[in-house]
């Protein structure tokens, strides 16, 4: 069978090709890649039988690229960090997943479940994960140093990205810092009303106070946010179709 690996991190990669050769079965991995845009190019080259899919990847999710190679024919097992949302998703669409750090056995038993399936009812199952993904879901949980925070994305009012680490902000003055860059967030939170005026920012729609025309965003709590100049139309086109609503 032949296998594509698609993880945007090369020490997980290189696990699971580790674990691959360990287990007996007729596994060929035919190529590694990092982000969507890659995998589309090399599935459509290569055409795997059997795809190692990552949900959260550089430029997109693991949906993204499955909404992309709809006409091909593999099956798929995903590859997640611990993360309330995207396990909701798979365990709902009965789909397999590996939890990072990769093990064995549960490798074994994920190639062994995929292997019973046909491609259609995969993808049948694929549709209802994706389903859930989708959905607006009002609580995120960040994988803190030592543990999981759960956060209301009602009560989060804006995040801050700086140097590969991002900083959530509550209402209750608590924050708490994670090894992710912000744009591993952004699609997630811009469901859930809030938008990116900067590189570095993205804020909660509904603790905006005032938004100042030299490109300033005020909120509640005196915070100021700047609005970049490239960002700055769409900001405001998504500030008053909220304040519209």
């Amino acid at each position: 069978m032949k296998a594509l690996i698609v993880e945007d991190k090369p020490y997980i990669r290189k696990s699971l090709c580790n674990l691959l050769q360990l287990i007996e079965a007729d596994i060929e991995v035919i190529g590694e890649c990092e982000s969507v845009k890659e995998a589309v190019i090399v599935a459509n080259a290569c055409k795997p039988e059997l795809i190692f899919l990552d949900i959260n990847l550089t430029d997109g999710t693991g949906f993204d690229f499955l909404e992309q190679t709809e006409q091909l024919n593999f099956k798929v097992i995903f590859i997640t960090a611990y993360e309330e949302h995207a396990l909701k998703a798979l365990k709902i669409g009965a789909v397999d997943y590996l939890l990072k750090p990769v093990d064995l056995d549960e490798l074994q038993a994920a190639l062994q479940k995929v292997s019973q399936l046909s491609t259609s009812q995969q993808k049948q199952q694929v549709q209802v994960a994706k389903q859930v993904w989708n959905n607006n879901d009002s609580k995120l949980i960040l994988s803190l140093h030592d543990s999981f925070q759960v956060v209301d994305l009602t009560e989060l009012m804006y995040c801050e990205s700086d140097k590969g680490y991002t900083t959530f902000y509550c209402s209750d003055n608590k924050k708490y810092m994670v090894s992710k860059t912000l744009k591993e967030f952004e699609e997630r939170l811009s469901k859930a009303n809030f938008t990116r005026p900067h590189q570095s920012f993205m804020v909660n729609l509904k603790f905006i106070d005032k938004y100042d025309k030299s490109g300033v965003i005020y909120l509640k709590n005196g915070k100021k946010i700047p609005v970049s100049s490239r960002k700055k139309e769409h900001f405001l086109t998504v500030f008053f179709k909220w304040d519209n609503h």
